[in-house]
């Protein structure tokens, strides 16, 4: 298998030059020649929306170079952190900085001084920061083998052919961006490069000019797209919708799978992590209204089964337990340092989720919340994605929340809500868990802080707590 397929192209947005055939090779073969000159080990790649982003990371994915894509928004503090815990061989397209100690700069990198590094392990080929938002920032450990067959199962899965073109909506440093771009250029297809975002009236004048056949989304944008009374009859060649990022509420699924269905398109629901390389499962957009609430079956290659709370596994439908897949997308494993650059394969394909849920009789997966979004009021645990959907129903106009742990009760952030419906909300959430509604404190917020992938950002709520 291949990542860069025959006819895949590259069209930059912003200069509206194309790369494709002969050119795409040879400057993805320049490229992993400069980074082959570089000292011994990882290389930390800051990867904006930009072509020489993604020449960068294709060139390290073909020189066969360990390329970690990090968010450019990165504090330097933070990177400098990072740096200290894996020594790179070179930070690329780094701050403009003195870099730190044991470093130079050096045609727009930070290049190590020192050339004896610790040798990542061979069959590594990617290492994507997992945390995001929830603490000290690790690796998961991807190999060739690994990226590549999620890319190909994706294309197969969503019918991925030469004509597709694909906009850049998402960062190619997070791995749903990451995967829509893997997925095409496997497939043969396009990608075109626009930096605006799904929001910027940029993006959207290229994806009329290119006419781009499919756009991926997180449901925060989802939830913007409806404000904005997003209609896919504007764009007569859009007719792919694909979803993860976390769970989109039902009601905008059934809203934009039937504005899909009536533009002769499809919405799918996609489900994933970061440590599947990263998809594991699309629902198809033919029977998302006959399944509501699910993900689908497993990507061609993988397998779910659900673990009890005695460790045993089952594929029995409608028993809940924690989500275990098997498929040769998963990870080698973690890396808190530079010694686990270096370690061979520790899960054999098997990959413990953390996410709940249940199979159905023809083993399509159910999400149902997550072990780890748990809060506590008055003693009682709580599910916080659970809360947060259960704001949305109080019919009070709450649209985009986020709820956060804090001692004994939980916070909830809603955007754009007055103080006095904040209350209403508080003794809403009450009366339906059975609480004192003191256990639920809603506060507005102008606007919910998003990482850069689109994801709520709860490390900085939990910091407003």
């Amino acid at each position: 298998m291949r990542l860069i397929g025959d006819g895949a192209r590259i069209i930059d947005a912003t200069s509206g030059q194309t790369l494709a055939g002969e050119r795409l090779t040879a400057a993805v073969l320049r490229e992993a020649e400069s980074l082959a000159a570089l000292p011994q080990g990882v290389l930390f790649a800051r990867t904006s929306i930009d072509v020489p982003s993604v020449l960068r990371y294709l060139a390290a994915f073909e020189g066969g170079r360990a390329l970690a894509l990090l968010d450019p928004a990165l504090e330097t503090g933070a990177l400098v952190a990072m740096m200290d815990r894996f020594r790179p061989g070179a930070v690329l397209a780094a701050p403009e900085e003195e870099p730190p100690l044991g470093y130079v700069a050096k045609d727009g990198h930070w290049v190590r001084t020192d050339s004896v590094g610790v040798r990542p392990h061979p069959d590594l080929a990617l290492l994507m920061a997992t945390s995001g938002s929830t603490g000290k920032p690790h690796f998961a450990r991807l190999s060739r083998g690994a990226v590549l067959s999620n890319a190909h199962a994706i294309a197969e899965v969503l019918g991925i052919g030469p004509d597709d073109v694909a906009p850049t909506s998402l960062p190619p440093h997070y791995s749903y961006g990451l995967s829509v771009l893997n997925s095409h250029l496997a497939a043969g297809a396009a990608v075109v490069v626009e930096p605006s975002g799904i929001l910027g009236r940029e993006f959207w004048t290229a994806v009329s000019e290119h006419g781009c056949t499919s756009l991926a989304a997180v449901p925060y944008h989802y939830e913007m797209l409806r404000r904005l009374k997003f209609d896919p009859a504007e764009h007569p060649r859009l007719r792919t919708l694909t979803q993860a990022g976390g769970r989109l509420r039902a009601e905008l699924v059934a809203e934009f799978d039937a504005k899909m269905r009536a533009a002769h398109g499809g919405l799918y629901v996609m489900y994933g992590q970061t440590e599947a390389a990263p998809r594991m499962a699309t629902m198809p957009a033919d029977r998302l209204a006959e399944k509501p609430g699910s993900v689908g079956p497993a990507l061609p290659g993988g397998e779910f089964s659900i673990r009890h709370g005695d460790g045993s596994e089952t594929t029995h439908p409608k028993i809940t337990g924690e989500i275990v897949y098997r498929g040769p997308n998963v990870m080698m494993g973690y890396a808190e340092d530079a010694a686990g650059l270096a370690l061979g394969d520790e899960l054999d394909g098997v990959l413990d989720t953390g996410d709940l849920g249940y199979l159905d009789e023809e083993g399509f997966l159910f999400v149902t919340g997550r072990l780890k979004r748990i809060g506590k009021v008055f003693g009682n645990r709580v599910s916080l994605d659970d809360l947060e959907q259960a704001a949305r129903a109080t019919e009070l106009g709450i649209e985009i929340v986020a709820a956060v742990p804090a001692d004994d009760k939980v916070v909830l952030f809603a955007e754009g809500i007055a103080k006095d419906v904040c209350k209403q909300a508080s003794r809403a959430l009450g009366e339906r868990l059975h609480l004192h509604a003191s256990g639920f404190d809603v506060r507005p917020i102008e606007e919910i802080p998003l990482l850069a992938s689109g994801k709520v950002d709860y490390q900085t709520l939990a910091g407003l707590v």
